[in-house]
């Protein structure tokens, strides 16, 4: 995690602290990598990979590391997050709790643990019972593939 050591400055600060290390970041690289020419280039997936995204640009929000967005209905059906096994059950209890909320649209989330190279969806309706799986139902393709 990356704090600045710039002092007092009214906008840095420990809580807008930056957690991104390289093996972190690979994951979403590949992931973004894999997912963009499938939306930009051969229009086979429909909805549009963005990393780092605000789940919504009017408000302060979530940011998870990738997010799958649908332009057309303005809606965010798909998040993943990366995380080492430390930040695994942090990252689980996040994703749930933004997928049960009505917020964003979310309809399934993943979480991946690059540590363990473990994959973990939740799907909205799953009832908290989180699966061990890389498939997205949304986009009937195994996101592991593009590791």
């Amino acid at each position: 995690m990356y704090i600045s050591s710039t002092p007092h400055l009214p906008f840095v600060s420990e809580e807008i602290a930056i957690y991104g290390p390289k093996a972190h970041q690979r994951i979403i690289s590949k992931l973004n990598s894999g997912l963009g020419p499938l939306f930009y280039h051969e229009r086979q997936i429909t909805l549009e990979p963005l990393p780092e995204t605000m789940l919504n640009e009017g408000e302060v929000s979530p940011v998870p590391d990738l997010i799958l967005y649908d332009n057309e209905t303005r809606q965010t059906p798909i998040i993943i997050e990366v995380c080492h096994t430390e930040g695994l059950k942090k990252d689980l209890k996040k994703v749930v709790q933004l997928t049960n909320e009505d917020n964003y649209g979310i309809l399934e989330s993943f979480v991946y643990d690059y540590t363990a190279r473990q994959w973990f969806r939740y799907r909205k309706g799953d009832e908290s019972v989180i699966s061990a799986s890389s498939f997205s139902e949304v986009l009937q393709l195994d996101l592991n593939e593009f590791l």
